[in-house]
């Protein structure tokens, strides 16, 4: 049974609107864009500060923010401990830029919030990062190195007592703290966004879901009641996209994260000491991150637990986890005080994770009129803004470092074909949760670094620069 993630249930209860109206019959927009996303809706309002003349129109399948943008986990999170990949994909400066723009967008989603009175329950705690068993400690150390050499580093080393305080957990050790980040409410983000685009004259129709597109001078997208002729037109699908477009096919994984979220427990969260809204992440790859929230609630998920067969949207993706009894069983070791404390909601999103981990963008291919932007592997609250950026440049017609940046040439890497595809990826994800089980028990046998070497060559690689916090 599908389900609303908390997140957005959460919004939707405290804003009291009706749908936005399904599209019906024909409408002309300069700027037609599909999907109610952060993406879509950053994109959207960006053209129109930059163009108030322009038309601009939002296709939504469902309600805005009922994908990835309603579902995450609200972590504020940048690119700055991804910068070893960053340059290998990208090169010195645009990594530089990168890792410097990501944690700009911090500010800036914050700012925005607060000059367009968006309550989103943003608290800038910053992020820590720390190891969970002995075998993670020093896993940081390389890349803080980099980044210190190259005048990047935000990031603090904090001694064992601040590593417990500010992780909230006596387990983690050998932590770091970076202040550009923090956390916030995705649902409530999203649905002020959608306030914001209408206020200054976007159009949005819910409950919309584009069938098919065409493309003859114009760009008609049409949905089960009515058809838009725009002038441009932006995908912004996401998980969605290898299942309407067949070129995306190899072009990302989709890969379940799993959440829980307690009942209101302020007097334990401030005992924690994770009161101010930090977001705390240890050092897996497929990492366990938590936050807490206002009212006091902790969020506790983890990434990498389903993977899906033909990159197909299955209903598991939109349905309470099957994962929430091991999660909760993490959350009592992480956190004893709160091993009894009642999960009020579980639920699971889909990641679009990329060959490179990170996103791309580019033109439709067979397309001049049509933009796309996919593929934020996890991390998409705050790159999500930096989408933006790049897809309203590219709609503008401008020449900037957005528009010149290596993630406007497309998918730079691809996955193999299926059955390879799920088989290297599903040895992958076993091979590196014996590893870390191993790693549990601070005992990893020697075998298990060849095999996760060999099926990384299968299924693309991991980065292990950055520990991917899916869904962010």
């Amino acid at each position: 049974m599908s389900q609303l993630p908390y997140w957005l249930a959460e919004a939707l209860a405290a804003e009291r609107s009706p749908p936005r109206p399904a599209l019906q019959g024909r409408q002309r927009a300069d700027v037609c864009i599909v999907g109610g996303g952060f993406t879509g809706l950053w994109t959207a309002i960006m053209c129109k500060q930059a163009r108030p003349d322009w038309q601009v129109l939002v296709l939504e399948k469902a309600r805005c923010g009922s994908g990835a943008s309603g579902r995450n986990g609200g972590c504020m999170l940048t690119w700055s401990t991804k910068y070893p990949s960053l340059r290998r994909w990208f090169g010195d400066s645009e990594a530089s830029r990168l890792v410097q723009a990501s944690e700009q967008a911090v500010a800036d989603i914050a700012s925005f919030c607060q000059q367009h009175a968006i309550d989103a329950d943003i608290r800038l705690g910053g992020a820590v990062y720390a190891a969970s068993n002995p075998a993670q400690i020093g896993r940081l150390a390389p890349v803080l190195s980099m980044l210190q050499e190259h005048g990047l580093n935000s990031w603090t080393a904090l001694s064992p007592a601040q590593t417990r305080a500010l992780s909230g957990s006596a387990l983690l050790q050998d932590g770091y703290h970076s202040a550009p980040a923090g956390s916030l409410q995705p649902g409530k983000l999203v649905r002020g966004l959608l306030r914001v685009a209408s206020e200054m004259g976007v159009q949005v129709h819910e409950h919309s879901a584009m069938t098919h597109l065409q493309e003859n001078g114009q760009v008609i997208l049409h949905t089960a009641q009515g058809q838009v002729e725009a002038s441009q037109a932006v995908l912004a699908l996401n998980a969605d996209m290898p299942g309407q477009f067949p070129a995306f096919a190899n072009s990302i994984l989709l890969v379940s994260s799993d959440m829980i979220i307690t009942d209101a427990r302020p007097g334990e969260i401030s005992t924690l000491g994770l009161e101010r809204g930090q977001a705390v992440c240890d050092l897996r790859t497929f990492v366990h991150y938590w936050r807490s929230t206002p009212d006091g609630r902790l969020m506790l998920g983890k990434g990498g637990n389903h993977i899906a067969f033909g990159n197909r949207m299955q209903a598991c993706f939109d349905q309470p986890s099957r994962h929430a009894a091991a999660l909760q069983l993490t959350m009592g070791r992480l956190f004893p005080s709160l091993a009894t404390a009642p999960v009020v909601q579980s639920w699971t999103g889909a990641s679009d994770r990329s060959a490179t981990g990170f996103p791309f963008f580019g033109r439709l291919p067979g397309h001049q009129r049509v933009l796309y932007g996919l593929g934020y592997s996890g991390n998409g609250v705050v790159q999500s803004h930096l989408g933006g950026r790049i897809l309203s440049s590219l709609l503008l017609g401008e020449r900037n470092a957005w528009t010149d940046s290596g993630l406007v040439r497309g998918p730079l890497a691809h996955f193999p074909p299926e059955p390879l595809r799920w088989c290297g990826a599903m040895l992958v994800r076993n091979a590196i949760r014996r590893v870390e089980q191993a790693e549990d028990r601070q005992h990893k046998p020697r075998w298990l670094d060849s095999r996760l070497a060999a099926c990384a060559g299968m299924a693309g690689k991991t980065d292990h620069a950055k520990p991917d916090a899916v869904h962010g």
